[in-house]
C-alpha cells in the first residue's frame, strides 16, 4: 500500500496537470494565445467598407470556413481597409482572380468574408492581393435610404435619354 505522503504527492501532481490543462484550453478557446497558430498562408484584400468586421472573423468558402482575419488597418492613401487574412494550408488550390465579400450571418449576424472562386488557373499564394472585393452591406444605411424615400415620395432621381432628371 502507498503511503500517504506518496498518496498526497500524486493527487497533487495530477491537480497541477489538470489546472495546466484548463489554462491551455481557456487559451485556446479564447484566441489569446500564439502558441497554437495554424500553419496557411496570408493574403490581403481591399474593401471601401467593412462594417463591423473584426479581427478572428471566418473566412468562408462555399460555406466552409478555410481561415480567418488577422489583421485590418486603414490604407493611408486610398483611405480604404486593407484586410488581411490567414488562409489554410490545405486549401491552396483557390484561383487567383477570386473575389472577397463581406457578408453578414443572419439578419443581425456578425461579418464574416465569404471568398468565391473564379477560373483562373494560379493560385493565391502568401502575399497575393484579391483584386475583385465587395463590401459589407450596412443595414442602418438602408433604412436610412429607405426612410427618405418615403419620407419624400416627390423626388424622382431617374434620368431620361438626354441625362435630364425627370
Amino acid at each position: 500500500m502507498l503511503s500517504e505522503r506518496t498518496t498526497e504527492s500524486i493527487v497533487g501532481l495530477f491537480l497541477i496537470a489538470a489546472i495546466v490543462a484548463l489554462i491551455i484550453l481557456a487559451f485556446k478557446v479564447s484566441g489569446l494565445t500564439s502558441f497554437f497558430k495554424p500553419e496557411g498562408y496570408e493574403v490581403t484584400a481591399t474593401f471601401d467598407e467593412i462594417g463591423q468586421l473584426k479581427v478572428r472573423a471566418p473566412i468562408k468558402m462555399g460555406g466552409v470556413t478555410i481561415g480567418e482575419v488577422t489583421g485590418i488597418h486603414l490604407d493611408p492613401t486610398s483611405f480604404r481597409a486593407v484586410v488581411t487574412m490567414r488562409l489554410d494550408k490545405k486549401v491552396n488550390d483557390i484561383p487567383s482572380d477570386s473575389s472577397a465579400s463581406i457578408l453578414t450571418a443572419g439578419l443581425l449576424g456578425d461579418n464574416y468574408i465569404a471568398i468565391t472562386p473564379m477560373y483562373n488557373t494560379d493560385f493565391l499564394k502568401q502575399g497575393s492581393d484579391i483584386q475583385e472585393t465587395h463590401p459589407a452591406i450596412i443595414l442602418e444605411k438602408l433604412i436610412g435610404q429607405f426612410m427618405f424615400k418615403i419620407s419624400n415620395p416627390g423626388t424622382n432621381n431617374e434620368t431620361t435619354k438626354e441625362g435630364v432628371k425627370k
